[in-house]
Parts: C-alpha cells; structure tokens; sequence
C-alpha cells in the first residue's frame, strides 16, 4: 500500500501553493498589523494585545468545531475541498478590512471595529480554510513518503512567502504612499494574491473516494463505515483521547507563540539594531536555509527509517545555535547572529516539512485504537496552533511593548523597552526550542502505530 503513488508533481506543487495563499494573509497579519495598530492607527499596544488574547478564546472552540464539521461534509469535491475554496473569501475580505480602520473613528470604535474584523477572519474564515487545507493531506494520499513530500512543499511556500512578506512589505507601504492608504493597498495586493493561488491549489488535486480512504487501515480491527457521521463531543473526545494529538498542538502552540513573540522583529530592527530594513535580512537568514533543509527531508526521513530521530536531533542541534544567537545579540555581532539563526533554520526544517505526516500517523493511530476516521478533527491541531500560538504571541507582544513603556514612533526607547525586545527577540526562541525538543522526544507515535500492527498481527 506504502509503495501505491497517488500524485503527479503538479499535483503536490498545485497543494503546496496552498500555503502561498494562507501566508499572503498569515504573514502579513503577524508580523505588521501590531506596529500598524500602534504606530499608524494610533492604537495603544497593550490594549490591542488583550483584545487579541480575548480572540483567540473563541478560536480554540472554532478549531475543533470546523474539523468536525469537515468530517461530515460530503459533496462532489470532497469533505475539505468546499471549505478551503469558500472560506478564503471571507479570509480576503477580513484581511482587507482589518488594513482599513477608519482614520475619523473615536479609539473606542477602532478598538471594536477590530476586534470583530480579527475575530472573523480568525475564528471563523482561516479556520476553516487552514483546516480544510491542512487534512488534504490525508484525505489525497495514503502513501506516506507522499505526505512527507507534500509537508515539505508547502512549508517552502509557506517560508518563501514569510520571507518575501517580510522583506518588501515596509518598502510597498512606502511606494504607496505610507500611512493608513498604504497599509490598505497592500494589504488588498496580498488579498487578491491570496485569493488567486488559493483557488489554483483547491482544484490541482481530487480526494480519494470515502471507499478508498476506509481501506487506509482497514487492518483487521475497529474500521468505522465510510459513511459514519461523529459527533462534536464525540470527536473531541477522541481528540483529547490520542495523546500524539495532545503533542502535536503543543508543538503547533509553541512555535507560533514564538512567531507571534518575534513578529517584534520590526520593533527590534528599528530600536536596537537602528535599522528597520534589516528584517528582510534575518527573515532571509533564518528562512532560506529552512527552504534549502526542506528540500531533503524526503530524504533524510527515508534515511533514517522515519521522523522521529530526524525531528528530535534536528531541535536538539537547533538549541545550540541559538545560544550562539543570543550571545551575537548582546555583543552588536550582526553576522555571528544572521550565521547562527540560518543554521538554527536549517535544523528545525525538517519538522515543518513532516509535520502533516506526523498529524496523518496521529490520525490512524486513532482508527487504529478506536475505529475512528477523524481527519478533519485531527488537523485542527495545524489550525489552533497558528492561530492560538500566534494570537497569544501577538498578545504576549503587545502587552510587553506596553508593559516596557515603548512609545510609538519615539526617536529612541528607554532601556527599559529595549531590554523588552532583547528578551522577546533572543531570549524566547531559545526557551520555545528547548521546550519543544521535549515535545520531540515523546512524539513516537510512528512506533506506536508498528508495534499496534505487530500485536495485532498486521503487516507494516
């Protein structure tokens, strides 16, 4: 079964476009809309951040709720399909929106006209989209190099588009006349991108049929019918039931908790280094070597006979590089720092290109324990840790910024503020990898699911 191909080349280009499209949005939503709330719309960082965190309540109930919801859905293009195509409009508008506070509203208004416009687009419209996206993964395939193949695409159009967001961004905000029109053109630039891509990768590949997928691991045990609809309580009891899935949101949570935290990056390049056009350049140093890492982990994962060993030895290393980051960061050594974070990038790419895989052998390890198909629900985990993770490490950001006294478009910061971004530029980075590669040392669910085959007399 392993050996069957179930994809053409275009048809893993075309899924990982995907992530062109979500990024488009993603990226610009994390690393600029807290330095346009403050600095260009006036708003106070502290208060956006509550806001915020406050959101991302009501993510944490939607994640699992769209899942299911993917679960039940069957139409002539598929369970996940419809959503990720319809939901990327809500995404497009919403994104537009939030780029597009009115300038003669009272705060009060803006702060409420926010809130809504970040809650839609992340509780409900990316939700769904990410979701979707994210269990086609096992809903095209059954081969599992496939997956691997897959994860690693699209996380490089996920890392290209992070990259180049962040690169030009500040430059098209300037080429458009800067301030609140240029903030909402290019925000309606990314959106139209978005939309475009997204629906390329949408019809660029087919769900295999429900008869198909209910002989994924039809082996001999708890099979449930192809046609079975689960419960929101019951599929979230599954969930929390499979503690692969309890680790891998874990993971998901920390590392864009990290993201969030370093979306200070602009704040960090403005204050302490003195230049703002240095974000392109660590983004570059950190992300390209990511890509490049991302292009031979098929290859290592074949290697070493699974992802576990890759993943874990992988953060381990990552760990070390970052020490050498900070200490660069504290000496005003701008090349030991860009030097360290592109070789901490190279280590950790191998989990964000099999990390879909690793969700997939979470999902059968629960049809092979509970005769469950639950992929939707199962790839909520990819949904709720962007957004959660994000979502509290913008919050986190925020809170910070305020709580350290910065003041919006000051000539200099106290050092107070600068300390602030010291630690949430080189310090957090460092604490999120250590705390993962523990999350990495208990995530053997591939072994688990052989040795469930092997008692149970199944071939691998």
């Amino acid at each position: 079964m392993e050996d069957k191909r179930y994809l053409k080349w275009y048809n893993k280009v075309g899924y990982g476009s995907g992530d062109l499209a979500a990024n488009c949005i993603y990226a610009l939503l994390t690393s600029f809309v807290l330095i346009y709330l403050t600095d260009t719309v006036g708003l106070n960082a502290g208060i956006v951040g509550t806001l915020i965190m406050f959101s991302k309540f009501a993510d944490g109930i939607t994640d699992v709720f769209f899942g299911n919801l993917i679960d039940k859905t069957r139409t002539k293009l598929g369970k996940a399909r419809p959503w990720m195509l319809w939901a990327e409009l809500g995404n497009c508008v919403m994104l537009v929106a939030i780029f597009a506070i009115p300038q003669s509203w009272g705060d009060t208004a803006k702060y409420a006209y926010f809130f809504i416009t970040y809650t839609l687009l992340n509780a409900v419209f990316y939700t769904a989209n990410n979701i979707a996206y994210a269990s086609l993964t096992s809903l095209i395939t059954k081969n599992g190099n496939e997956r691997v193949q897959m994860g690693s695409i699209r996380f490089m159009f996920s890392l290209a588009t992070n990259l180049t967001v962040a690169s030009i961004t500040v430059g098209l905000v300037t080429k458009f006349g800067g301030g609140a029109a240029g903030w909402r053109t290019v925000a309606i630039i990314y959106a139209l991108i978005s939309l475009v891509v997204n629906t390329i990768s949408v019809f660029s590949v087919k769900e295999l049929s429900e008869e198909e997928l209910a002989e994924e691991t039809g082996r001999g045990g708890k099979e449930s019918a192809p046609q079975e609809k689960i419960s929101f309580a019951e599929s979230f009891k599954l969930l929390i039931a499979n503690k692969y899935f309890l680790m891998i949101a874990a993971f998901y949570i920390l590392m864009y908790i990290q993201t969030g935290i370093t979306g200070i990056g602009i704040y960090y390049m403005t204050y302490v280094i003195g230049n703002p056009a240095m974000l392109g350049t660590f983004s570059m140093a950190q992300m390209l070597p990511m890509v490049i890492g991302l292009a031979f982990t098929p290859m290592l994962v074949k290697k070493f006979k699974g992802m576990y060993k890759v993943n874990l030895y992988g953060y381990m290393m990552a760990a070390l590089f970052r020490v050498g980051f900070i200490i660069g960061g504290y000496l005003g050594i701008i090349p030991m720092m860009l030097i360290c974070s592109a070789l901490s990038g190279l280590c950790t790419s191998p989990v964000t290109g099999d990390i879909n895989a690793l969700i997939s052998a979470a999902s059968e390890y629960t049809v092979r324990t509970k005769g469950k198909h639950i992929e939707g629900a199962m790839f909520s985990c990819s949904s709720l840790g962007i957004k959660v993770g994000g979502g509290l490490g913008s919050a986190i950001s925020g809170m910070l910024l305020a709580a350290s006294g910065y003041v919006p478009n000051a000539a200099e910061q106290s050092a107070k503020t600068i300390n602030m971004l010291n630690f949430m530029y080189l310090w957090f980075p460092m604490i999120s990898i250590l705390l993962i590669t523990l999350i990495m040392y208990f995530l053997k669910v591939e072994k688990a699911n052989a040795d469930w085959d092997a008692q149970h007399g199944q071939k691998a």
